[in-house]
Order: structure tokens, then sequence, then C-alpha cells
């Protein structure tokens, strides 16, 4: 298979992403800049009408949210936009509701952009801080409906903070008049910041970033920093993270300190630190079930770590010098690079006094790294690096020593992620030193392979993650000389990990880590060819990986064993089944490119695996075993040496001995034996393949029991596993049937193997279905020579199997499989026209074998389970194809006349029902017999209109056709109505779709029908001919419900849209009459109220037709209306209401509103003697006679 193709199994959850979808979201500029501007030009208009004003905000948030991914194409088109929404704020005049809306507008931006950049373009004078401060003397901070005004304008509050003016002298003269004073602008700020800190909406975080730039402020900090943090220290003691409020009030509180301590000077904020510190411990954050809470504990607690040191920049750090990658690459281009050698710095503030409160907020950062949210981890991360960068080496190196204590076996994958971001942290920084990098490197590949099961699943899927990160800095951190010792490592472990990790997030990290190495350090082996097979996109796709990249990767001796030896360590007793199975798979490949390491070192391992006590390293030992055999055995023939150059004795008698271990142990039983049972059948198919020296052999009696019992008790099995555990069992006996059942080629061994066909045929009468299923496909999969002599016997078994009797026809399983297992016993066998019927198909036994198979297509049995009929009928299709091209290929006078037409009639029937699904196939099967050729033309004869079908059906647009889409098969089905061999069978499908239930069906089928009967209103004789063709139907499913239902709603849609208007010309035409005796006859002692409801409509619709007919269809409704279910008799009053008034020449004109009188205002539900008496009446002004009672013949 070549590196482009993917695998025919390919796994569902993560297949390859589509390029242009990648692509397709970038924007080269702001598109919508006209558009913008006429939106916000026309607000002041929008102000009376709410739902316009409503329309505005959806337009113009769907118009920002475009450029979510690219806000800096906003950029050159802030300024106008802010100014346009400004100058209605700033305006006096404007109405509160749109200066509203103006807010939200610049909230929307805000969002989108960012508050930081729109920031800078806020007016920011001195004649801006009153305006701004007295608009907050409007709002309402309960007001729900504009926490958007509230946002922005402490967001504006807090850039006009940095005046570079002291308040003071903007508060003039505080007396106003005697005995009141005004509050000064400082404190009205503070207060306002204070109350917004507590708010439930997103003005909190505005609150926030006001207070840190107002705080920090050279005038306000010496006057009111102390009294507000002191405020704010008493509100988080007061404030209990247990309730609503004190969560959000501990939220804006931690929000404010820390970006006070982040923007203030740390000469400022030094003398309070240690006072915040203890305040912030005794919250006691990391007990809360508030992420964002102990987030922003994390958070504080690194600022306060940042101001109790010195800022200072390390200068024992490791600093690799040009990280520019162009730059890189320009100078390999040029000439070699001259490896620069790190020289240790000695610190030179190693006096430096390190205050004690430092201790704890490492302790705390180390405590945040292990928290059980990913936030948390990060940000602790992130203070971890900022705090180790300022100190002495000594300190940090002890720090490092800690995170490394993370990635202990006893501590949690929530330990093992926060470490891992950690160490990146540090190597990105500088203060990883390669003289830790040995330490470093150890965990870090332990963390590339780290899962953990936790019941029906596992956890560490972000811990690799975070691991393939760490390499990824790494590769940008440190000089190729310094990680040259671990290349071959790391390179190994990445490409493991992007190779083989279940999850595509992890194997796509791997392969960009890779990348990053191959490109940054330039050391990694054939790390240009191996990224060009093993791209982003490629390790989408898990099987590809498995199967096909890794054997491209493995070629290269490099990656061979260790890619070996983590499948045989890590994967083969993976948790995951499929990755069990893929693992075995994949060391079928890897096994040829090391023959003599798999046999001397890997076999050995897998075949003391096979006696695990745990189940999953049980079954994929087996499963690899049988894989790696297989692998060893091609690659002796391949060489042409002996498969003992590669399996010695050992070898063979471990692999002869794992069936009777694991029968000794009673590992077959249970839902560990389901696992058991399919490894074993793969390793028995794989092994007879491979042609081990078991011919004659005990093991033999041991392998077949297996299969049989498999067989025999598949309704044990769970239901999600059986048909995979029978297929293995199948595969199995014709592989043991093949290779030892034998004496020589085509001859088989008369010790009993014989009588192998006369036990399964035993078999086939079993009372469980699930037996008649294993044992249909068990004879299907017999080789020729068991057959020999047999066949009839067979067929006849399987045709007792494959018929619907009363007390077996919820057997459609055991019905559908012996079906296919008929088509593979006629390939088994062979074609002679002129052979004998016990050996061969030939003339004898052809006509049994299609009226099994075309039987099969009538079958519509329907349980709980649905329509379990359509599986036998789609496994008869599927046969009658192989079965058709079997003897078209070999001898074509098998195939007459009559029955190539009643193979093509049928298909054609399938082609037109209601199920897509089993439609498609049908379509599928009948163009392929109709473009079925050979050399000499086509090989399916006596196709009914083969050359119109092939203007209709050209092979070179079949490809293009999704036959599962009404839309497209319909229109393409409806025209094998104009030939008349198929315009029965066709009808009778449509019939079903267009009277069906599901709407796009019924839609396009109903179109496809009624544009063919519109193009014969021109054609009288075509019309009689189809309508007579319709009633035939009609006449042959009389009282089938599952035809007669649908049937009568198609022939209501039929009347009621003038299909056969044509006919109303004349009185009593015949096609009126007879589908009116066909309807009486249908709903004659029904009691099925859909049946008899469609019936109504077509009475109905039958009044149309001139004549006695309509006096006939009267007396049928009026006797409608005195049913004995309600339902019924309202529903047909209902509909003869508007019968009359959709054809008014039924009653006169002096009788017809007393009619619509008596319909419309009689309760029809009440009492049946009420009613008759209104019916009565009806009979009389319509000029019916009254129907007399029959009385009921008196008991005996």
């Amino acid at each position: 298979m070549a590196l482009g193709e993917e695998p025919a199994a390919g796994a569902l959850e993560d297949g390859p992403e589509d390029e242009s979808l990648a692509r397709g979201g970038a924007l080269e500029s702001f598109s919508d800049s006209a558009e913008t501007r006429a939106l916000l030009g026309r607000l002041r208009a929008l102000l009376g009408d709410r739902a316009a004003r409503e329309g505005a905000l959806e337009q113009f948030r769907v118009i920002m949210d475009k450029y979510q991914e690219q806000p800096h194409l906003l950029d050159p088109h802030l300024e106008w936009m802010l100014n346009l929404l400004l100058a209605i704020v700033q305006d006096q005049a404007s109405p509160a509701e749109l200066v509203h809306l103006a807010f939200k507008f610049l909230y929307i931006i805000t969002k989108v952009r960012g508050y930081k950049t729109l920031l800078r373009l806020f007016p920011h004078e001195v004649a801006d801080v009153q305006p701004v401060l007295d608009m907050f003397a409007h709002q309402n901070p309960r007001d729900h409906e504009t926490w958007e005004t509230r946002y922005m304008l402490l967001l504006w509050l807090s850039v006009t903070c940095l005046i570079p003016f002291d308040f003071s002298r903007l508060d003039g003269n505080l007396v106003t008049q005697p005995g009141q004073m005004r509050v000064p602008i400082m404190d009205r700020i503070l207060q306002i910041a204070e109350s917004y800190l507590v708010v439930s909406d997103k003005a909190r975080d505005a609150a926030a970033v006001l207070v840190s730039k107002f705080v920090t402020r050279p005038d306000v900090k010496e006057k009111k920093m102390a009294g507000f943090l002191d405020w704010s220290l008493c509100t988080l003691a007061r404030s209990s993270f247990r309730t609503i409020e004190g969560v959000i009030t501990m939220d804006g509180t931690l929000q404010a300190l820390a970006q006070i301590f982040k923007h203030g000077k740390r000469e400022d904020c030094l003398p309070y630190a240690a006072t915040v510190l203890q305040s912030l411990d005794a919250c006691r954050l990391p007990h809360s079930s508030q992420t964002l809470l102990r987030k922003l504990g994390v958070k504080l607690t690194q600022r306060l770590g940042l101001t109790f040191l010195k800022p200072r920049v390390a200068t024992w750090r490791y600093q690799r010098g040009c990280r520019s990658l162009a730059a890189n690459l320009q100078l390999c281009a040029q000439s070699p690079r001259e490896p620069r050698t790190y020289t240790e710095t000695p610190d030179s503030e190693e006096g430096y006094d390190i205050p004690e409160e430092v201790e704890s907020v490492i302790e705390q950062l180390l405590v945040g790294l292990k928290d059980k949210d990913t936030i948390v981890r990060w940000s602790a991360a992130k203070g971890i690096g900022r705090v180790a960068g300022r100190l002495p080496r000594e300190l940090a190196d002890d720090v490092l020593g800690s995170v490394l204590d993370c990635f202990s076996f006893q501590e949690t994958d929530n330990a093992w992620h926060g470490g891992c971001l950690a160490l990146a942290e540090l190597g990105r920084r500088g203060l990883l030193l390669p003289s830790r990098l040995a330490d470093v490197v150890a965990v870090i590949l332990k963390a590339l392979t780290y899962e953990e099961k936790r019941g029906a699943c596992s956890v560490g899927a972000n811990v690799r993650d975070a691991a393939c990160y760490v390499c990824w800095a790494f590769a940008r951190a440190y000089e190729p000389r310094e990680l040259q010792p671990f290349v071959a490592e790391i390179s190994s472990a990445l490409l493991i990990a992007a190779m083989f990790d279940r999850s595509v997030n992890c194997r796509r990290a791997a392969s960009a880590a890779f990348q990053e190495n191959v490109g940054r350090q330039g050391t990694f082996p054939h790390g240009i060819d191996i990224l060009t097979a093993a791209d982003y996109f490629a390790v989408g796709n898990r099987s590809n990986c498995f199967l096909v990249i890794s054997k491209f990767i493995a070629g290269f001796p490099e990656y061979t064993q260790p890619m070996i030896d983590h499948l045989v360590t890590m994967k083969v007793n993976h948790w995951d089944g499929v990755i069990r199975e893929l693992s075995a798979k994949a060391l079928h490949n890897l096994a040829q490119l090391a023959p003599a390491y798999s046999a001397t070192h890997v076999f050995p391992r897998l075949l003391a695996m096979t006696r695990s006590p745990d189940l999953h390293t049980r079954h994929g030992a087996v499963l690899a075993c049988a894989e790696v055999a297989h692998s060893l055995r091609g690659l002796a023939l391949q060489e042409h040496r002996p498969i003992a150059d590669f399996l010695d004795e050992t070898a063979v008698l471990g692999l002869k001995q794992i069936h009777q271990q694991l029968y000794d142990r009673h590992l077959y039983r249970g839902l560990g034996g389901e696992l058991m049972r399919q490894a074993v059948c793969i390793l028995i198919e794989k092994l007879s393949v491979s042609k081990m020296p078991f011919r004659g052999d005990a093991v033999l009696d041991g392998w077949q029991w297996l299969i049989n019992d498999t067989l025999r008790n598949l309704r044990l099995i769970s239901s999600h596993s059986r048909q995979q555990i029978k297929d293995a069992a199948i595969s199995a006996l014709a592989s043991l049937c093949n290779e030892y059942y034998t004496k020589e080629p085509g001859q088989p061994d008369p010790s009993g193997q014989e009588s192998l066909v006369k036990q399964y045929l035993a078999e086939l009468q079993s009372s469980e279905e699930m037996t008649r299923c294993g044992f249909s496909l068990a004879l299907g999969a017999l080789p020729g020579f068991l057959l020999k002599g047999k066949l009839q016997e067979v067929l006849a078994g399987l045709q007792a199997v494959a018929h619907v009797s009363p007390e077996d026809a919820s057997f459609a399983e055991s019905r559908r499989d012996a079906m296919k297992a008929i088509a593979r016993v006629c390939r088994t066998v062979g074609v002679s026209a002129e052979g004998a019927p016990d050996e061969v198909v030939c003339r004898e036994n052809v006509t049994q074998i299609y009226s099994m198979l075309l039987d099969g297509l009538s079958d519509y049995t329907t349980d709980s389970r649905g329509d379990v009929g359509a599986w036998v009928r789609e496994a008869a299709m599927t046969s009658l194809m192989d079965l058709m091209l079997l003897l078209g290929r070999e001898q074509p006078e098998l195939i007459e006349a009559s029955i190539c037409e009643r193979v093509m009639c049928c298909l054609a029937q399938q082609a037109s029902e209601k199920i897509d699904r089993f439609r498609a196939h049908a379509a599928h099967v009948f163009v392929t017999l109709l473009h079925a050729a050979g050399p000499a033309g086509p090989i399916v004869p006596h196709v009914p209109h083969r050359e119109e079908l092939e203007k209709l059906f050209p092979s070179s647009d079949m490809a293009s056709v999704n036959w599962n889409a009404p839309s497209q098969a319909f229109p393409r089905i409806t025209q094998l109505l104009r030939l008349p061999a198929y315009c029965y069978h066709v009808l009778l499908g449509l019939a079903v779709s267009v009277g069906g239930l599901t709407e796009s069906t019924v839609r396009h089928s109903t179109h496809s029908l009624f544009a063919h009967v519109s193009s014969l209103q021109n054609d009288r004789g075509a019309l009689e001919g189809f309508a007579g063709t319709l009633l035939r139907v009609f006449e042959d499913n009389l009282l089938n419900d599952r035809v007669s239902v649908p049937l009568l709603r198609t022939l209501d849609q039929m009347l009621a849209n003038g299909c056969f208007d044509a006919f109303t010309t004349d009185a009593d035409h015949p096609f009126c009459v007879k589908l009116l005796a066909l309807c009486k006859e249908e709903i004659k002692r029904s009691k099925d109220v859909q049946k008899l409801r469609s019936s109504i409509a077509v009475f109905c619709g039958l009044v149309q037709f001139p004549g006695s007919v309509r006096r006939k269809v009267l007396l049928q409704l009026l006797l409608l209306l005195c049913h004995p279910f309600p339902v019924i008799r309202k529903t047909t009053a209902s509909q003869v209401y508007e019968m009359m008034l959709t054809y008014d020449d039924v009653v006169g004109a002096d009788a017809l509103d007393e009619v619509m009188a008596v319909l419309g205002g009689t309760a029809w539900d009440a009492a049946l003697p009420l009613v008759r008496g209104q019916r009565n009446r009806l009979c009389d002004l319509l000029g019916v006679p009254r129907p007399q009672l029959v009385p009921k013949p008196a008991a005996c």
C-alpha cells in the first residue's frame, strides 16, 4: 500500500481533516467596513423599534465574530468605529436607550479585539474624567439588561485614571453649600470600583482593571492603597466560597489584588505582601470547588512571590543565543555552525537574602501544579517559571527537584500534567540547565507513554500531550550539542507517540514536536523523510498510522526495535480492544523488518504473555502471536527458507499449546471467553494459512471443537461482539479445512472429516436462531472437496433454513446467513452445465437455487426490531448478483430468459422501495448486472429492454449517482415505468414509497410518479394501461397491509392531483368501478383505523367520476358515517364536507346548504342512534337509499 493510500478499515473517530477546511478561514482584510459604517450610522433611526435594534445587534455580532481568529484586521478601522459610537455616548441629547445600545456595540468590538487594544483609543483627557463619573450616577447595578454599559464605562474610567495630574486638582472647592461638601473625585472613583467588584456580571472584571490602574497612581497609593488593601482583606475574610454571593465577592477581590500586585511598583506593594499572603492562606482556596477562585489564588500567589523577590535576570540561566529558525537555516546554508560551549556563570548575587515567605509561595505553586483543573495547573506552572527566574541557582535547582517529584507513580495524572507544564516553562526560560537534562529527559520519556486505567477508560492523554509540548519547548531552548546525547531516545519516543498513541491530539502533538526538533536541532535521524510521511494530517487517521506510516518509519533501522518493543510492552496489552488488534497487525508488518529480533526476543515474550491472568494481555498476546507467526512464515516463503529458521521447535510447541492451556484453565467461559474465542479463532486461521506442521496432530481436534462450540453457542455471546466472533470462527474453519483436512490437494482425508457436513446439516435444524446462523455460514465456508457428492443435501438444508415458516418467522438473521451461504457454496463448487447435481451447479439444480434466492426477495417479515426481512432481501440480492455473474462468466446458457427477467424485475422493485440503504443496494446490483461485461461483451444474457436500460443508466454516469438520496434515485427509477416488463414491479415498489411516512422519500417519489403520469395524459391508451397495472397491483395485494395501506394513500394523492381526470368524461369508467370494488373488499370487516381513514380519502376522490359509481361511493361514505369507531365517523364527516366544497356537482344547489349544515353541525362522535338519524337525513338529501340494519340470526 502506498503512503498516500488509506487502509480499508479506518478509525471512525479520528479521520483525516480536509486541508481546505484548515485554510479556508483565513481572511485578508476587514471586508465588512462599508456595511459596518452604514449599520453604525443608522443607530439613531432604530431607537423606537425594539425588533430592529435586536436585528442590528445580531447583524453586527455576526460580522465581528468572523474576525475572532484574526482580530488584528480590525485595527485600522477601530478609531472610526469608536468615534461613531462615542459621538452618541457623549451627545447630551442622546436618550438613555440609545446610549445603552451604543455601549452594546462597543462591547462586541471589545470582545473580539480585546480591551487592552481598545482602551488606547478612548478619550482620556482631563476633561473626560467628570463626564464619565457623572454617567455612573445614572447606572443601576441590578439592571441585567445594561451590564455592557457599566462594563465599558469602568474600562473608560480606568484609562482616564492615567492622566498625569493629581486628582485633588480636579476637585476645586468641595464646599457647595454651608454644611455640605462634595465627595472628592478620588473617593468617588474608589467607591465606584469597590461597589462593582462585588457585582455578579462582567463589570466585575472591568472594576478589577480600574482598581489596578487607579490604586497604583502615585497620588492615590499614598492615601488610598493601604485602606483599599485593608478593605479587600476584610472582604475576603468575611466571604465564603461555599455560597454564590461569597464566590462572586472573592472573585472580584482576588482579581483586583492580582492586578495591583502585577502593575504596582515593587517598593509600593512590598510592605503589604506578607499580610496579603497570610490572608490568602487563611482563605483555604485550594479546598474550594470553584476552579476560577483556585486559579486566581494561584495567580495572586505568584504575583506576591515576584513582589518578595528583586526583579533581575538570572545570570546563571542557559542562553541559546539566536533562536530564529530562518537565521538558523541561513547559517547552516552558508557555513557549518561552530558548536557553542555552555559555560556556567557564577551567580553574582549568591548572598542575596531570600524572604521566608518565598518558600510558602513556592509550596503553594507546587500544590497548584497538582490541581484537578488544567487552567490552575497552567497558571501554577507559569508562576514556577517566573519565580525561579529570580532565585539563585541553588534554590532554583531545589525548585526543579520538587517539580521532578511530581513524576512519581504514586502521584495522580494531574501532578504529571502539571509537572510537564512546569518543565516546559523552566526550559523555555533557560532555567533548566543542561546538567539536569538527563534527569528531566528520563521522566519526559515516561510521560510520553503515561496512561492509567480508570474503569472502562483511561486517563493520561493530557499528560502525553504536555510531554510533547516539553519536547517542542526543548527544541527551541537548547543548542543541538546539549540534546545530542538524548536524540535517539527522544526521537524514538516522539515517533512512537505520533504512530501509536490512541488519542489523535497526542499523535498530532508528537508529530509537531518531532517537526520542531527536526527544524531547530537538525540532529534527528531521517527527519525530513519521516516528516513527509507523518505530517499533521497523515497522523489523523489511526489505522493509517498503525498499518502504513509505521511500516515506513520502521524501515529506518534506528526506529525499528524501539517501535516493536513499545508495541509488545505497551500496546498489545492495552485496555482498548481496537488498539490491541491494530497493534497485532502492526507487529505483522514490523516483524518482517526485524525477523531475527522478532523470533528470538519478541516471540518468547508474547508466548509468555498468553499465560497472563490479565484478560487484555492474554487477548492481545494471542492476536500478536498469530500475526507474528504468519508474518515470519510469509518472509520464509519469500526467501525460500524453512520456517524453522525463524521459529524453532519451542516456539511451534508454544503456539500449539495455547488452545489447550486456555481450555484447561476454563478461559473460554464468560465475557472474557468471548475475547479469547475470537483471538484463538484468528490464531487458528493464521497458523493454518502459515502451514504449520500440525497435520494429524491432536491439536486439530481441539481447534475443531472450539469452532463448533463457538458456532453452537452464539446465542450466549453478547450482541455487540457476536458478528465479529462469528466471522472469525468461519474464517478459521475455512483455513483449517483447506490446510489440514486433505491428504493430497483436493482430496478429502477420510479419517472422519466427511462427517463434518452431516454434523453441520443436523445443526441447521436447531431451535436456536444463532446456531442456524453459525452453521449455515459454516457450510458456506467448507472447501469444495468436503462438499463433493453432498451438494444437494447442503442446498436442501440451507433451503429449509431460508424458508419462512410460522414457527420461525422471526428468524430473519438465520435466513440472511443461509442466503449468503448459498452463494458461497455455488462459488466454491463451480459451474458445469452437464455436471452432476451433487457436485456442481448445473442444469438440474440451477432452477432450485434461483427459486431459493428469489423467494428471499419477498421476505417482508417485521417484528419489534422493524423490517427485519430487509436483511434477507439484501443478502438475497447480493447472492443473486454473485450467482448471475458466476453463471454469466462460465455457463451463460444456464441463465434462462424468464429467470433473468424475473431477477431484473425484482431488483427494480427493490430499487423503488422506501428504505434508502436497501434501495441503494438494489440499484447497485441492478446496474452491475446490466453493465457486467467480458471480452466478448455483456456476460448476463436476456436482460429485458437492454438497449433502453443502457440509455437510461449509462455506465459513465452511474459512479456519480448517490442512490441513497431520494432526490437522485426516484427520478431515474420511475423511468422504468415506460418499459412494459418493469412497469408492474416498479409501480409496486413506488406505491410503498409514495404512501410511506418518511418526508423526503414521499416528496421525491411522489414528484417522480406524478411527472410520469402527467406525461401520459395525451396518450389515452398508455394511461389506461398504467391504470390497469395499478389496479392489478392492488388486486394482487388485497388484504396485504404492507402494500394496501400505502397504496390507498398513493391512490388518494393521485385522485386529488387529477392524475385520472381523463376518465371523468366517461360514465362508470371501468377503472373507477373496479377501484371501488377493490376498496370495498379491502376494508370489509377491517378494524384498522389507518386503513379505514385512507379508504375514506379514496372514496371521496372517486366521487369525481360520473355515473352509478358515484351513488355507490356516496353509499359507502354514508355507511362509514355510522361506523362503530367515533374517530372514523368524525373523519368521514370532515372529508365529505371538504368533498362537497371541492366537487360542486355532487348535490343540487337547493340541498347543498342543508347538507353542509348537517355535516358541520352534527356531533358525529355521539351515540350511534343519535347519529343514525342525521345520517338518514343526509341519505334523503343526497338521493341515496337509507341503509337497513340486518338483524343478527337468532341463536338456536
